[in-house]
């Protein structure tokens, strides 16, 4: 079942090792097939060295039901699926424990856009939740973390701003097919070590001036989007 797709969440998986944004087991991607209504997923705790196509595991994103994969999904499947099902644009989602991106999420701070680099990803800041209160943390905590990102997200366009910062856990991105969840984990990575350069040269600097932060947007991803090749 979805063999093509197993596929390909599987190299995204992979992906994120070799560009240094995952160790251990310390992470994970999905995508959607919004036609069939099902998700693949990374299964928990297997070490990517050895990790196959035929290991991914497919979920039903109705009811989180087990359609097919001899192994449990990730323990983080509840809040791939709360993410498919809230934002309706997204193909794929990708959880890591990057470096950079996880310290500002343990010090529970969202980054503000100081500059055009992150302006050509972000229509503004990495939104960071709120802290979980323990009894969203005792009872259902990954159903109830992908609830947080959404609250988190009501007055903001997930396309326009396409990853969290988790408070003290971690980042989470998306994008509209899986490649660009991947891409964006990786520019959220460079992104949140830039910001903390930033602040070490110069503590205290307010955000970017909003007329450029909007210029280098929407050039790329606004109505009249100009930059790369048509």
């Amino acid at each position: 079942m979805l063999e093509q797709l197993k596929k390909l969440v599987c190299e995204a998986n992979l992906e994120l090792v070799s560009r240094g944004l995952v160790i251990e087991t310390w992470g994970n991607a999905s995508a959607i097939d919004r036609e069939r209504g099902l998700m693949v997923i990374k299964p928990s705790g297997v070490a990517y060295s050895v990790m196959k196509p035929r290991d991914m595991v497919v979920v039903r994103l109705s009811d989180a039901k087990v359609m097919d994969g001899k192994l449990r999904p990730s323990s983080d499947t509840p809040t791939h699926l709360v993410l498919y099902r809230s934002f309706g644009d997204i193909g794929g989602v990708v959880h890591t424990h990057s470096l950079h991106a996880t310290a500002w999420a343990q010090a529970c701070r969202t980054i503000p856009s100081y500059g055009t680099t992150q302006a050509d990803y972000w229509y503004g800041e990495v939104p960071c939740t709120r802290a979980m209160k323990p009894s969203e943390i005792k009872n259902d905590y990954e159903l109830n973390t992908g609830k947080v990102i959404v609250e988190t997200f009501r007055k903001k366009d997930p396309l326009e701003h396409p990853a969290v910062l988790v408070a003290s856990h971690g980042p989470f991105t998306w994008g509209a097919t899986l490649a660009d969840a991947v891409h964006n984990a990786g520019v959220l990575e460079f992104v949140a070590k830039l910001a903390s350069e930033t602040l070490r040269i110069r503590p205290g600097l307010p955000p970017m001036p909003r007329p450029l932060l909007s210029k280098h947007f929407l050039r790329k991803h606004g109505k009249h989007a100009y930059y790369g090749q048509k």
